[in-house]
């Protein structure tokens, strides 16, 4: 939350010199206020842990949010029994009519197949689509993110060859981001998946801005120019113990897996895991729903967006253009 200060006060332009949120007097008293809404779209199999992780996010803020889960209806959850699903969360036929004020689309283990061939990727697709007209601002995680940068602006993924599996150092490209504020130079972040977006691709679009890479691990952040979509190709929101139970997991299928980097003491997977990515992911959750959601969103939800599900049907068509012209022409360089 902001510091509420007399505007004239000297140490006014000083703070916002430093990229500290201040609020004026004049700001403070023409704010309107209310419960800010939410909208969570999770596609984790695992989806009791992932809905727990990211609504302590969340909650970690003075903010009053209202969240509603969401769960593609074109696909058969697995792992997530039908009564917690039945009484917890809803499909897109039944908000489809509403506005949010942010939405959040979760990563999901699916990197390897295509986009097309994901089994609730045309429901996806027409979420996104909406988002463009009813949501103010979207978060996008890992896999989410890879989706969303590669439906709203045509930026494909690529298979890496091994896993990216670890917490990784990152650095700032955007130092002066309110997504950032209060980040360190260098921190940590926990990245599981076996695809990448390159930040090569990221920087040749106009609408698009990095806003935090690794050297290892490749980009972390991005956004897109007008505020509207944020992609974060790693999992902030991730537990101390969330890599090592991945780990055991697949270890337990007989998959050659290696330990994940820089994450058991001396890489010793009979020690605890050391969690440093913690205040970050926090950090990350904070200013998004502070500077892109809370203080830019209409007073009025119903006001957000505006062109009506016809203007998010146009947005799809473009967007599955885009994303089809980029991908024939990757297919011809390749040849």
């Amino acid at each position: 939350m902001p510091v509420r200060i007399p505007d004239s006060l000297p140490a006014t332009q000083a703070l916002e010199n430093e990229n500290i949120f201040v609020m004026t007097e004049f700001r403070a008293m023409h704010q309107d206020i209310r419960p800010l809404k939410l909208l969570l779209l999770n596609l984790m199999p695992t989806k009791i842990t992932t809905e727990t992780q990211i609504l302590r996010k969340l909650a970690n803020t003075p903010l009053q949010i209202e969240v509603e889960l969401l769960q593609t209806a074109s696909h058969d959850a697995k792992n997530t029994a039908a009564e917690h699903l039945e009484a917890f969360y809803t499909t897109f036929d039944e908000v489809r009519h509403r506005h949010y004020d942010g939405l959040i689309i979760t990563g999901a283990p699916v990197e390897l197949l295509d986009f097309e061939d994901v089994d609730y990727w045309d429901e996806l697709c027409a979420i996104m689509a909406w988002s463009a007209t009813n949501v103010h601002s979207t978060l996008h995680i890992c896999w989410g993110a890879q989706a969303g940068i590669y439906f709203h602006y045509g930026v494909p993924k690529h298979e890496l060859p091994r896993k990216m599996f670890g917490v990784f150092e990152h650095t700032l490209v955007k130092r002066t981001s309110p997504l950032v504020r209060g980040f360190d130079d260098t921190f940590f972040a926990p990245h599981s998946r076996y695809t990448e977006v390159l930040a090569a691709d990221i920087d040749a679009h106009p609408d698009l801005e990095l806003v935090a890479v690794s050297e290892e691990a490749g980009v972390y952040i991005a956004k897109s120019t007008d505020s509207r979509n944020f992609f974060v190709f790693g999992h902030p929101e991730y537990d101390r113990e969330t890599l090592k139970a991945e780990y055991d997991r697949d270890i337990a299928k007989g998959l050659d897996m290696a330990l994940p980097a820089n994450y058991y003491p001396d890489d010793d997977p009979t020690r605890e895991p050391v969690s440093h990515w913690r205040s970050h992911a926090q950090l990350l959750y904070t200013n998004w729903l502070n500077y892109y959601v809370y203080q830019t969103t209409p007073y009025d939800i119903d006001a957000i967006g505006g062109e009506g599900e016809d203007g998010g049907a146009e947005i799809a068509a473009d967007a599955s253009a885009r994303a089809t012209a980029t991908a024939d022409a990757q297919a011809r360089e390749g040849a």
